[in-house]
């Protein structure tokens, strides 16, 4: 089973994006014309609640269902293709980058499988395996490799193959959330000793992308959401779900002190996710063992278009807070630009680098 970037075609056939996540769906398509990169076909619709649970698929027809609908909705362009990359969630899967020593490909395989059956708290014969040798970072021990692990649940990745399925797609490809948000968010040039915490923030759950230069290293998710936001405003506000979210996305916290309502409201919870983001921080450096400093973080997912989160961020754990960009590695033209605006795009991050995977087959 295929999770990393591997050159596992000698052909480039037409593909699209499909990111499933428990309360939604988006598609994205790209093609190339020349140099020039087109956004040829994209939409998103929900989910209804029960339909996917903590990424595990529970009604495999109704998912199939709006699979086929969001397909037939999707424009500007129609899809032309039925193979289609899907993600997998990474609140079920198990990513480390490693180091062991230096040994041939060949002999790899026992020793990596020995490590990573160390490292995941499922046994072996329940989940789907996955390795790939990392380019050297100088300040490694040059006896030493390092490879990037990845280990899912074969649970999850089965009923992700039976769903595709009965949607009436062929499966090009599986990947994991982490290194398709991080092929759309960090440039493709980014050197390796750059290192950047991608805090991706979902409708259910807030996910922890540690990277270095391009490669993601290390994940981890937290509870905080877009929910939470949403469940809290209401409470404070005495005002319903769908108010919230109106009053949320009009005002933000944009000036957050105490005589913001809506920064009162939520206060405690952003204090929680500057806590678990110094928490993920401090853990990775002790974890690499090579302390390195992160040099920014790039928030993406819906809830990162709430005003004034990137200032405040950035003033409360004191290091440079960006929202992401998703469209950083294609070459658009303005009007292609203009397609999809800069709200919308920043909760597409993960389904846009699905899209763009054949660009770095090979790397």
């Amino acid at each position: 089973m295929n999770f990393l970037n591997k050159n596992i075609f000698s052909f480039e056939p037409k593909f699209f994006g499909l990111d499933l996540s428990d309360l939604s769906l988006k598609i994205f398509q790209v093609e190339k014309i020349g140099k020039i990169d087109r956004i040829r076909s994209f939409y998103s619709l929900p989910i209804a609640r029960g339909n996917i649970e903590d990424g595990k698929i529970i009604n495999k027809e109704k998912v199939a269902e709006i699979i086929r609908e969001a397909i037939k909705k999707a424009g500007p362009k129609k899809i032309n293709t039925r193979k289609v990359i899907c993600s997998l969630p990474e609140s079920n899967i198990f990513l480390r980058a490693i180091s062991v020593p230096k040994i041939n490909k060949e002999e790899a395989g026992e020793a990596i499988k020995w490590e990573m059956e160390a490292n995941i708290p499922l046994p072996i014969e329940e989940v789907y395996l996955d390795w790939q040798f990392l380019e050297d970072d100088p300040e490694n021990n040059k006896n030493k490799q390092s490879v990037l692990t990845v280990a899912v649940s074969k649970k999850v990745v089965d009923s992700f193959m039976e769903t595709l399925e009965l949607s009436g797609l062929e499966v090009y490809d599986l990947e994991i959330e982490p290194i398709a948000s991080a092929r759309s968010l960090v440039s493709s040039t980014e050197k390796r000793e750059n290192i950047s915490l991608i805090v991706d923030i979902g409708a259910k759950r807030t996910s922890f992308i540690m990277v270095e230069g391009n490669v993601p290293c290390f994940t981890s998710s937290i509870p905080f959401s877009s929910e939470n936001i949403n469940d809290a405003i209401s409470k404070k506000m005495n005002i319903n779900e769908k108010e919230a979210e109106e009053v949320k996305i009009a005002f933000g916290i944009e000036n957050f002190n105490e005589n913001n309502p809506i920064f009162n409201s939520i206060k405690y919870l952003l204090e929680n996710l500057v806590t678990e983001i110094e928490k993920t921080v401090d853990f990775y450096v002790v974890m690499s063992k090579t302390p390195k400093e992160i040099k920014k973080i790039i928030l993406c997912g819906g809830g990162s278009n709430l005003k004034g989160i990137v200032p405040y961020l950035s003033q409360r754990i004191k290091k440079e807070v960006i929202l992401g960009d998703p469209l950083i590695n294609l070459s658009l033209e303005k009007k292609e630009l203009n397609r999809i605006n800069k709200e919308k795009c920043i909760g597409y991050a993960t389904v846009i680098g699905l899209a763009i995977k054949k660009t770095y087959y090979g790397n």
